[in-house]
């Protein structure tokens, strides 16, 4: 006989057998393949996502050690023509003498405490919040196996995402983790050019790049490789710590088109092994509208949309990671941005900027502790509601897309009026103060062709339930404000909670 262990082969036979059965017969039993038309099958909004409305994510890492220009101080100190480069030269040398990388030690975060941040949101009023896992610098938030350029091993010394997602679902809200990585790769495009994130290291500072662990940070090694830790890092973060939600920068379509759908594939297959309900965002045509929800970086809708879609804002005006002259925007113009977006079926997830040694700023603590103030009177117009027959009406004029479509920089005013709905209750949200006596019309109700005949049996004060006189007009909802109320009115927003028969 040729073999003498017949019996030892025929059980390692038969175990290669199972293995390739059973991974054949999870491949069957896979809802999602990696093509649009099987991956149109999911849902791109889940209910939970509508009906949460707000989160909050954060721009922290390494660039906020610097704290100076923005979170693209890590492209700029190393074009010459850019004043983070004189500063950086300046302040701490060229950086052939002082890389992106000799930061990173002084990325401390010694004040980080997930479960104080993730109080601090809940009392926001957000549902959903989690970290930039990974911006363009080539810096992991998580404890990675990938990329030896990762919060756990360096800097904090800490899994970040980890530890923000145990604070999380402890208080039962939703992981979000946002990706910038696809900038990140240093390469040269069909024109031979060279792109990514660091490109003017490879222009004007090559000699960096010879140094190999600091080329993995600057997205410096062959295209296939690169792709290779694209996919993986998101493989890694979804099979640690199961986020609900996936966000992407712009450049996602710089990633060929079969990694993407490999990614969204593997994803939402993961996703129904758990039972989650889970949502993948894209900002110009990366992703079809079938697949993932469009986000508008600072901007959102003229009117209101069939579709869903999200906002991503940022708290302060100018910079979205921590610096030392960061102007943070009144609580105002942050709310009415929120109202605005979903009355026309928006969502908004809001940036903040932590210091480099994990505080955050009393001026931001502030905002977000009026938020949730506010939210917590008026949120029942905010949760779980989908929009009206329109939008709203009002003189402020906003325009669809990103930066500035909608004026997310500007609060508006008293009269401009947006719309909620939830079964047969009307929210209408008046973004400014009226004077008693008043009388504030409430266009939405007008009578138009086509619009369902909308009979109302009450309008009251949503702050105190007080009942406010109202009167149907041809041109809409007559509503007085009574001469003398119960409570002052709100300074930012009020609302109407109108209940139709």
């Amino acid at each position: 006989m040729k073999f003498k262990n017949l019996g030892f082969l025929s059980v390692v036979v038969s175990l290669l057998f199972l293995t390739a059965s059973a991974s054949a017969k999870e491949h069957e039993q896979a809802p999602y393949e990696a093509n649009w038309e099987s991956l149109a099958k999911h849902t791109p909004a889940p209910e939970w996502f509508r009906n949460d409305k707000f989160g909050i994510y954060f721009h922290w890492g390494v660039y906020s050690v610097p704290a100076f220009g923005n979170e693209w101080y890590p492209r700029h100190m190393h074009l010459k023509d850019k004043k983070e480069y004189t500063h950086h030269v300046n302040k701490y040398g060229v950086p052939t003498e002082f890389g992106y990388d000799k930061f990173v030690p002084d990325f401390t975060a010694e004040h980080f405490d997930a479960e104080e941040w993730c109080d601090l949101f809940q009392k926001a009023g957000a549902r959903f919040a989690g970290p930039v896992a990974e911006h363009h610098d080539g810096y992991a938030m998580w404890d990675s196996e990938l990329t030896p350029w990762n919060s756990m091993d360096t800097g904090p010394k800490r899994d970040i995402t980890g530890e923000m997602a145990k604070a999380l679902r402890k208080r039962d809200m939703k992981l979000a983790v946002t990706f910038h990585h696809a900038r990140n790769s240093l390469w040269k495009n069909e024109k031979g050019q060279w792109t990514g994130h660091y490109s003017g290291a490879k222009t004007n500072f090559p000699s960096m790049l010879e140094d190999k662990k600091r080329a993995i940070l600057y997205g410096y090694m062959p295209r296939e490789e690169f792709l290779d830790m694209w996919l993986g890092k998101l493989k890694e973060v979804i099979d640690k710590y199961d986020p609900e939600l996936i966000w992407f920068d712009s450049w996602l379509h710089e990633i060929p088109e079969e990694i993407r759908q490999e990614f969204v594939a593997y994803y939402f297959n993961e996703a129904a092994k758990k039972g989650q309900e889970v949502l993948v965002t894209y900002k110009q045509e990366d992703l079809p509208q079938t697949v993932g929800v469009l986000d508008l970086e600072k901007g959102g809708m003229k009117d209101k949309t069939e579709f869903v879609w999200l906002t991503d804002d940022t708290i302060s005006y100018g910079s979205w990671c921590y610096t030392e002259n960061l102007k943070i925007k009144p609580t105002r113009v942050v709310l009415h941005s929120l109202i605005d977006i979903v009355s026309k079926n928006g969502q908004l997830i809001l940036n903040i900027s932590p210091k480099a040694d994990g505080s955050i700023p009393e001026g931001q603590r502030n905002v977000l502790l009026e938020m949730g103030k506010w939210l917590d009177k008026y949120g029942e117009a905010i949760y779980d509601t989908r929009p009206f027959v329109v939008f709203g009406h009002g003189t402020a004029k906003d325009e669809k897309g990103h930066f500035g479509g909608v004026k997310t920089d500007k609060a508006k005013t008293a009269e401009d009026i947006r719309y909620t709905q939830k079964g047969k209750t009307v929210y209408a949200f008046q973004l400014g103060k009226p004077a008693p006596g008043d009388t504030v019309l409430l266009q939405g109700f007008a009578k138009s062709d086509g619009r369902p005949a909308l009979n109302v049996a009450s309008v009251k004060l949503l702050s105190n339930g007080e009942s406010i006189a109202m009167k149907p007009t041809d041109a809409g909802l007559e509503l007085t404000i009574p001469p003398v109320i119960g409570e002052p009115l709100d300074d930012i927003a009020n609302v109407y909670k109108i209940e139709l028969e």
